[in-house]
């Protein structure tokens, strides 16, 4: 099986929940399909969605909730 990369489209902040009460969108081991949301990237105050393009399973998250980020950094890996 192949790794693929999910990448920030923004720079910003990533946030794995849409808010600190509630769960993660996904979880290490969880199954993704093309267009499933796994966070959230924050730029001034504005929340973007970031979708797996890819159907797999996330084998890891490159960077924890809360994390700066730049635009093009790898967020997750998935197993495709």
């Amino acid at each position: 099986m192949a790794t693929e990369e999910i990448k920030s489209p923004l720079p910003g902040v990533f946030y794995r929940r849409p808010s600190p009460d509630d769960p993660p969108y996904k979880d290490v081991g969880d199954s993704v399909a093309p267009g499933d949301v796994i966070g959230l990237i924050e730029v001034m105050k504005s929340f973007h969605e970031v979708k797996a393009d890819k159907a797999g399973k996330i084998t890891r998250f490159v960077l924890e909730n809360e994390d700066a980020v730049m635009a093009g950094q790898t967020l997750a890996e998935i197993e495709v």
